[in-house]
This record gives structure tokens, sequence and C-alpha cells, in this order.
């Protein structure tokens, strides 16, 4: 309908004398009275018609000449709102493509094939993912779907720095405490790596190796073995969580293939690097920023900004036409140099999209748990899993906006009650195939087409109205990046259903009604799966 209407009122506006006018957008209204779409439009498109917003309403309305079998009322109101009223004719037939759509309904070719990037958790190994990355993970991954679904062609990645000093601290973490498996009486830093799972690796040495790693340096076997496992566990968390990434990448990658010199070389043929005691700058003052940044330290150790525009540098290079980089808030402040330095490089910056997520805070029997990587007593990603599921996991990171701070209330995601909203959703999904499974044991067949306009209720038509809103809501929900709309929007879509079931009773022994009632939960449990799928979670049959 959304795309009907954009043909319409685009060609509404040609005939009421206007040309070059945007695209019209439509949206819900607030309030059910104003109808089922509304468009801004003329308000918009006033000033190129050089008439009042209203009165270039009433000229849009004049040319519409819309399938009354579809539309059944258009009006304007305040300033130049337009209002479209769809009929319940249509609603009825919409019903029918749903069914038709199945596990397609939704899907969108707007994108048409655009090669995307999205970067997501992107923790350097140094330790379990904990729950902050599982909300970077959550909403990456769901950013992936979505864009999928809207005709992306995605490409997931995972990028980690594993040639700086985190890494350094890990592999003499290793190396420390696989002395003091051999025996040797070894005080260790206060801020190096503490966890377990650093004295698991250096035991796995001491096993393999007996005391012939004594003389090697930290950057060598320790570190290697420790990325490797960590990685290893790392991946499995993630596979755990519903999410797999098709490439991955490492700082290391850019220095030995000469990506991070060229950038380097690159700036100073543009003139836009300079040395200045002893290190070398970026003149990104001319790009925006209020003083230039320092590319390479006195020391000779680049600073993060450097083998960063190399590996952005290097993402358009391969040919993305959108980059998304989903970063955790600590780095708000660091990602404007990064798209300073490729705009310096001749790259159009405007390709990278970063969406930043807030922190997560886990709450347990009304207390914060505290975290920090390093004193080993945060809270694992695979811990919380273990706690209530992967589902909850993924349905809580998502629920809100990330551009909030969350807080995981553990209590709350124990509970099997509606008050959990992953146990409210996924029980009017399993409610619905308890439904389909006892028609059809009465002797319903679900392939022959019902009688829809046997649907004629409020709370039938209140179902079928919402059900129609999920095209436009994944469209919407991709553009803006904003997922948790989704989810919410899921929750209205079983709130609906839940109260028609409570008014009515599917199967009767009206057959023709069970027939067409059985067809509106069948649309109803496609839109569930399909947004279910869209979010990661499962759609169990039974509860």
């Amino acid at each position: 309908m959304n795309q009907y209407l954009t043909e319409r009122v685009a060609a509404a506006l040609r005939s009421a004398g206007v040309d070059n006018a945007p695209s019209p957008s439509f949206e819900k209204p607030r309030q059910a009275e104003h109808g089922d779409l509304t468009t801004t439009i003329a308000l918009t498109a006033a000033k190129l018609a050089k008439i009042p917003p209203r009165q270039l309403a009433q000229k849009i309305v004049e040319n519409l000449h819309l399938d009354t079998s579809l539309v059944e009322k258009v009006e304007i109101a305040g300033p130049g709102f337009i209002n479209f009223h769809f009929s319940i004719e249509f609603f009825k037939t919409s019903l029918g493509e749903i069914l038709r759509a199945d596990k397609n309904f939704g899907k969108h070719d707007i994108a048409k094939g655009k090669p995307t990037q999205v970067e997501f958790v992107s923790a350097n190994p140094t330790g379990p993912l904990t729950v902050g990355h599982g909300r970077g993970a959550v909403y990456g991954d769901t950013i992936s779907r979505l864009l999928e679904w809207t005709g992306h062609n995605v490409t997931r990645e995972y990028y980690f720095n594993n040639a700086g000093r985190q890494m350094r601290v890990l592999g003499d973490s290793v190396r420390l405490r696989y002395l003091q498996e051999l025996g040797d009486a070894i005080e260790f830093p206060e801020d190096y790596y503490q966890g377990e799972y650093i004295r698991d690796i250096a035991r796995g040495l001491v096993e393999r190796h007996g005391d012939s790693l004594r003389n090697e340096p930290a950057e060598g076997m320790f570190k290697q073995q420790a990325e490797t496992e960590i990685f290893d566990d790392i991946k499995k968390s993630l596979k755990r969580l519903g999410v797999v990434h098709e490439v991955f990448s490492n700082e290391n990658e850019l220095y030995e293939t000469g990506k991070v010199t060229e950038v380097i070389e690159e700036l100073r043929a543009k003139n836009l690097a300079y040395d200045l005691e002893g290190a070398v700058w970026f003149k990104a003052t001319q790009f925006g920023s209020e003083k230039d940044k320092v590319i390479v330290k006195s020391t000779g150790e680049p600073t993060y900004r450097l083998p960063d525009i190399a590996y952005h540098r290097e993402k358009l290079n391969r040919g993305f036409e959108l980059v998304i980089d989903v970063l955790g808030a600590d780095h708000i402040a660091t990602y404007p140099d990064v798209l300073a330095g490729l705009t310096a490089l001749g790259y159009d910056s405007s390709k990278i999209k970063v969406l930043i997520h807030q922190f997560v805070t886990i709450i347990q029997n009304n207390e914060v748990v505290k975290m920090s990587t390093r004193k080993a007593n945060f809270v694992t990603l695979d811990e919380l899993m273990d706690e209530v599921g992967a589902d909850v996991v993924r349905y809580f990171f998502i629920m809100r906006s990330v551009d909030s701070h969350l807080n995981f209330d553990l209590g709350l995601a124990k509970k099997q009650s509606d008050e959990n909203p992953v146990y409210y959703l996924q029980y009017a999904h399993a409610r619905i195939a308890s439904i389909i499974r006892h028609a059809e044991d009465i002797g319903v067949d679900r392939n022959i087409p019902a009688n829809l306009s046997l649907l004629s209720t409020s709370e039938e038509l209140a179902v079928m109205k919402k059900l129609l809103e999920f095209p436009g809501m994944v469209e919407s929900c991709a553009a803006t990046f904003e997922p948790h709309r989704l989810a919410d929007y899921l929750q209205d879509v079983a709130g609906v259903f839940h109260r028609f079931y409570h008014e009515h009773r599917v199967v009767t022994e009206d057959l023709p009604l069970t027939a067409a009632r059985m067809s509106l939960c069948l649309a109803t449990k496609i839109v569930l799966g399909n947004g279910f799928e869209i979010l990661g979670i499962t759609a169990p049959e039974r509860m």
C-alpha cells in the first residue's frame, strides 16, 4: 500500500503542477481516528508550489484518483496533513497476501543487492566476551538481518587489534602464569589479566611443552596461544548467540600488507601529514577538527587512528557501498578522526555509518553487578546465556534503543510469565500453533481457501491492521537502524492477538468461520515468525 500511495500522490503532485517535489513518505497516525496512514507532503512541498500547505493538500486530494476498493476515505487535517482510511475489503484481501507470501512477507528489494559491510563486536581476544560485547553483537547482527530483508548484500565482519599493548599484556600474563605453573615464585602484576582462563591457557602450555618455553618471549608462543584459544571461545559464544561473521580481519594484517604505510605515504603526498617533535601529525584541522592529530608517536608507535584509517580505506577499496561500524560508547570521541582521514585520502566518508551502543548493567537482586575484564569479576556473555538462554539475551539486548543505557534485570529475564516480554511473545506463537493443531485434528484443512469476508469483528480487524504494518516496519527499522521498534511492534502484534483470542473462539461448530479465523491465526503466526527471524529468536511450536 505504501508503494501504491507513493505513486498516486507523486502523480497527483505533478498533476497539481508541482515538479521536482520530494518523494512522499507515510506513517501511521498517532490516533486511530486519523486513519491508517498519513503524509505531510503538502507541508514539505508547499514552498515549491508557492501556495499554502492546506491548499496544496486539497489539490493533491483532487488529483489522487484512488481505487475506492482499497481506500474508502481521504481527508485533510490540521495545516495540511493528508489522512488515508483503508477499506475493510483491503485488509481482508491483504490477509490472503500474507498467507501466500509466508516466509517472504515483509521482505523488500529496496537496496537491490547493495554491497554492505557491517562490522561489529570486534573485541580484542584478551578474555571471554562480556555482556557489553553481547549487546553490540546482537545489535550488529539484527541490523544485518534487517538490511538483508531490505535487499542489501551484507557481509558481517569482525576486526580486532592484535598489535597493541593489550595483546602484549595478555601474552605476558600467560607467560607469568606459565612460570608459576612450573613452580617459579613470580609476582603477578595487579593490572595484568587475572581470570582463571589465563591459568587454563598456561596449564595447557605446560602439559604440551613442559618447561621448554621458559625463555620464550611473551609476544611469541604465549601471545599466539592466548589469541588462538580465546578467539576460539569467542566464536563459540557468538555462534551460541546466533551470530556468525563471514570475515575476520586483524591489525597485524594491515601492517604486514603495507596498508598502514600506504596511508602515511598518501597523506604526505597530499601535504596532509607533517613531522613535529619526532611524531607524525595529520592535518585534521583542514577537515573540521579543532586540532591536528598524532598518527605516529615520537616512539615510532602508531596511534589507533592510523591502522583504523587504513582498515576503513581497505573496506571501501573492497567495493562496499555502505559500511556500518557498530561501536561501544567508549568510541564516541575517536571515530571522527577516522572519517576525517578517509576524506583526506579522497574517499567518500558518507558511505561510513557509525552506530554507537551504550553500556549494559546487570541487575541481580536489585543490586548492580560490577564488571572488570582484568580483575575477572565480570559477567561473561556465556554465563548470562547459561542463566536465561540465548533467546532472552538477544531480545533484552535489542528491546531498548541502543542510545540508552540498558539495565538487564536477571529476575525479570528468568520469569516464565507475561511479565517477561520474551515469554509473552513466544507464548503467542506457541498458542497459535496449538490452535492450528486442534483445528486440524477436527478436520479443518488449512489449505482450503477460507471465506475471509466472515472476519468482521473489531478484534479481528485490529489484528489484520496490525499485521499489515509489518512490511513498513521492517523497511523503517532498517532505514533508521532501530531494531527496538520492531521488538515493540511484535509486542503489539501479540497483544492484539491475545485480545482477539480472549474475545472469540477460533475453533467452533461453524466450520467456515473456523477456517476464516484459522487463516487469521496463520497470518499472525507468519508475522511473528518472520519478526522472530529478524530478531534472531526461536519460534516455539509448544511451550
